[in-house]
């Protein structure tokens, strides 16, 4: 399953990078694309990170592997999701959702080390 969704969010990452550089310049601030781009590469990093996860899991299943996944699909909607309607509706209050991606990136991270420390044990 995380195959498919690193895939998607893979894709995504390429057309919404797409859209942004080609619809979105000169219809918004310079600051606000770039944050546009930050979002773009966050979902690339971790849609990656997850067509990883989706391959280890193949080979050893792992419920820390799968908890740390879910965290970074949840970390990619509300972290760049957050930056790309921030970026589009210039409505401010959807930088508040933005930490808590970050937060959820950062507790899939905890969950892939901890899945990586019982996968390295002799």
């Amino acid at each position: 399953m995380f195959l498919v969704i690193g895939a998607v969010m893979a894709f995504l990452a390429v057309l919404l990078g797409a859209f942004g550089a080609h619809a979105l310049r000169g219809k918004v601030t310079a600051e606000r694309l770039a944050s546009y781009q930050t979002g773009v590469q966050y979902q690339m990093f971790h849609g990656l990170a997850l067509l990883v996860i989706g391959l280890w899991t193949s080979i050893s299943p792992s419920h820390q592997l799968i908890i740390g996944a879910w965290c970074l699909v949840v970390g990619i909607v509300l972290f760049s999701g957050s930056l790309y309607l921030l970026t589009v509706t210039g409505v401010r209050r959807f930088g508040a959702i933005t930490p808590l991606g970050g937060v959820a990136f950062l507790g899939g991270w905890v969950f892939v080390f901890l899945a990586a420390l019982h996968f390295v044990r002799p």
